[in-house]
């Protein structure tokens, strides 16, 4: 009996340490309150603007940095600002590479289905081309055909269309060649061939998809559009009756990693490019792209 209450006592014990807040080095907090501060920034800060973000200051602030200066996790640049250090990006790069994009993305697209009741499909670019590798039906599951290992058009999906406007170019040249073999895809020639097709819509500006093969200049704005508000729209295309969201996951290069998509029927929700859907799915995909190094401001040309 002793010995059951003794074990009961230490198991208590225990779980009391568990939960109890564990006692830090204070000093080291507000050191790692300068250190949110330059990453927030996103650019080099000076001693009084750095100290002024991190709430501090600058005569408090300063004798940190200095000692962030020596370890090599910040340096100064010839502006006397301080950035990031050698042993910063250092560590940066061993906590990128052990990052997988898709695994990463997992509960991204769990929480996006079951915050938006929408069915959610995650895309990468494979040998073929953009390849649906996820698909988290929603509790109304859709009657279409996108199934994982679905390949989509550069040029008639919303999946397709953002990989389209972050990949390199050549690449996207290549990838255009092989169009009709998707779904929904169109043959490259016949899709430049509509140049002359002087009454086509215009794209996007509206967030409608194109209805129709339209010029090469079109498309080019359509991508530049879809760069600049780091989301496209596809409505009752390819499937009718079906409109999709869709926005990138960037990496610590700016590149393309991983697109996310939401898929629900048409007038189910609000499929415009700035309505509440659309705003959590890119609130997602920026969560992963910051997880993956991107910054902000890599997108400021």
């Amino acid at each position: 009996m002793t010995d059951s209450l003794d074990t009961s006592h230490a198991g208590s014990t225990a779980a009391s340490a568990a939960a109890k807040p564990q006692r830090g080095i204070q000093s080291l907090d507000s050191t790692g309150e300068l250190l949110a501060a330059l990453i927030a920034a996103a650019r080099p800060l000076n001693l009084r603007d750095l100290a002024a973000a991190a709430g501090m200051p600058p005569a408090k602030a300063f004798p940190h940095l200095v000692s962030l200066l020596k370890i090599g996790l910040l340096n100064r640049d010839a502006a006397g600002c301080f950035e990031a250090g050698p042993l910063a990006l250092e560590l940066g790069l061993i906590g990128l590479q052990r990052l997988s994009p898709t695994r990463e993305a997992e509960p991204e697209v769990v929480e996006l289905a079951a915050s938006t009741a929408m069915s959610v499909a995650m895309a990468v670019l494979g040998p073929l081309g953009p390849t649906v590798v996820r698909l988290e039906e929603s509790a109304r599951p859709l009657h279409v055909s996108l199934r994982v290992g679905t390949v989509m058009s550069l040029v008639n999906t919303a999946i397709g269309r953002v990989f389209a406007a972050y990949v390199a170019d050549d690449v996207r040249q290549g990838l255009l060649a092989q169009d009709h073999l998707r779904l929904a895809g169109v043959d490259k020639e016949e899709y430049f061939a509509a140049t002359a097709n002087r009454s086509a819509k215009p794209a996007l500006a509206s967030g409608k998809d194109m209805a129709s093969p339209q010029s090469a200049g079109q498309y080019a704005q359509r991508l530049a559009q879809i760069r600049a508000h780091g989301i496209d729209s596809a409505l009752s295309r390819p499937v009718p009756g079906i409109d999709t969201l869709a926005a990138p996951v960037l990496d610590h290069t700016g590149s393309i990693c991983l697109v996310l998509a939401l898929m629900g029927p048409s007038g189910s929700f609000d499929s415009e490019l700035t309505g509440g859907p659309a705003q959590t799915l890119r609130a997602a995909t920026l969560r992963l792209s910051r997880r993956f190094g991107w910054m902000a401001s890599q997108s400021e040309d």
